[in-house]
């Protein structure tokens, strides 16, 4: 379990703390998910003192685990995000001691690091965290069947539906994204995605036939938002996933029960997507760093400087991490849904900054699946902070949108 680094009697007592590589002269935080062993050699840690660390057995994220494999454009949580940020978590011995919570969730990880000025019951925040995950299951899971979602995926009928209104208010986000994204962002491209084969460990490529015959089973369209409770399909063999966006909403309904706890100094992070509000004790603002896109490197691209008087969620979508090889092609996990295609344009990562981390969770799939020049121009329109990374040849290209660009909320290094 990461530990809190606040004091010299915590370093010294702590089994596994967190993982540290210099970047720019300064040391960033990784999340225990891709280091098996570290070895502190010398304590106590200070902020402005840091001692040497010894990382080994590089590890290589679980891509097959549950509830989190979303490296597609609709089907479950975003997977390529898993290790696209990593928590920068350091504090000093006169500061009140940041508490942490970890563990597996949604097939993946999760991270919460808070601190109050006042005394908060810690055993209790951790169960109704745990809780909140339950009920979350429960409700967006398509690896339950009796989850609130796949209930609605199977009544084959075109009555309306009770679905609640959390499963409404993710509908109404994805139908903005996929009118915004021309149609390429799709909760019901379900059908596509199993045709390719991605839901095991091998690529089947079907024929240009099958895969028209498949887009028939498809289309945000064909959904309607009957009340603020309830859904109507208009094709009654319609199914909807709403894996796309259901871990940037996880993100705020833990940050919820942080803020219902009187908590308003955290940092929220379910694989790889977070939402971050206050500082760090200190007034020190909370630091993320953005993981060089490319299959081969487990290396940080950009460090992310968090804003201390305003809450922002920062998710990242890419295609670096999962995908087949096929007959001297590779074949990216995210699908076109107006095609039933893998893209095959050149931008291997997108990342959005925007205060609801599920809309930034629906909106960085949606660029992903653009591409860079129809993103931008995507992200522009709906004035979305948006920070692209295309693969050229060996090079990787940064372009930011306007709405990023004027954003001064945050520093980006």
């Amino acid at each position: 379990m990461t530990q809190a680094i606040s004091c010299e009697k915590q370093t010294r007592h702590a089994g596994v703390f967190i993982y540290f590589l210099r970047f720019k002269n300064s040391f960033v935080a990784l999340p225990r998910t891709f280091f098996l062993a570290l070895k502190i050699k010398k304590n106590p840690l200070h902020l402005g003192s840091i001692n040497f660390w010894k990382l080994s057995n590089l590890k290589k994220p679980n891509i097959t685990a549950g509830f989190n494999q979303k490296d597609h454009l609709m089907t479950n949580f975003k997977r390529p995000a898993l290790s696209s940020l990593f928590l920068v978590l350091l504090t000093g011995c006169s500061e009140p001691a940041i508490q942490k919570l970890e563990g597996p969730a949604q097939g993946t990880t999760y991270h919460i690091s808070y601190w109050s000025e006042t005394p908060v019951d810690t055993v209790a925040i951790k169960a109704t965290v745990e809780n909140e995950f339950n009920i979350i299951d429960k409700l967006l899971s398509n690896y339950r069947k009796d989850s609130t979602i796949e209930t609605f995926n199977s009544i084959e009928n075109t009555d309306s539906q009770e679905v609640g209104s959390e499963i409404v208010s993710l509908v109404k986000i994805a139908q903005v994204v996929h009118q915004a994204s021309h149609g390429c962002y799709d909760l019901t491209i379900k059908p596509i995605f199993e045709l390719w084969g991605f839901r095991g460990e091998a690529l089947t490529i079907p024929e240009e036939p099958t895969i028209l015959s498949t887009l028939k089973q498809i289309g945000m369209e064909k959904l309607e938002v009957v009340d603020d409770t309830h859904l109507r399909k208009q094709q009654a063999d319609l199914k909807i996933d709403l894996s796309s966006i259901a871990q940037g909403y996880s993100v705020e309904r833990l940050s919820q029960v942080l803020e219902h706890k009187g908590i308003s100094h955290y940092l929220v992070e379910i694989g790889g997507e977070l939402k971050t509000n206050g500082s760090k004790p200190g007034l020190q603002p909370w630091r993320v760093a953005l993981e060089r896109p490319l299959p081969e490197e487990r290396t940080m691209q950009k460090v992310i400087i968090m804003p201390k008087d305003v809450p922002l969620a920062v998710m990242t979508s890419g295609t670096y991490r999962h995908y087949f090889d096929a007959h001297g092609q590779r074949y990216s996990h995210i699908l076109d849904a107006r095609n039933g295609k893998p893209v095959a344009h050149n931008l291997v990562s997108a990342t959005v900054f925007v205060s609801d981390p599920a809309v930034a969770d629906a909106w960085s799939t949606a660029l992903l699946c653009l591409g860079q020049k129809d993103g931008l121009q995507a992200a522009n329109t709906a004035k979305i902070p948006a920070l692209f990374i295309e693969l050229q040849g060996s090079d990787l290209i940064e372009s930011r949108s306007d709405a990023l660009n004027t954003l001064n909320t945050l520093t980006i290094k």
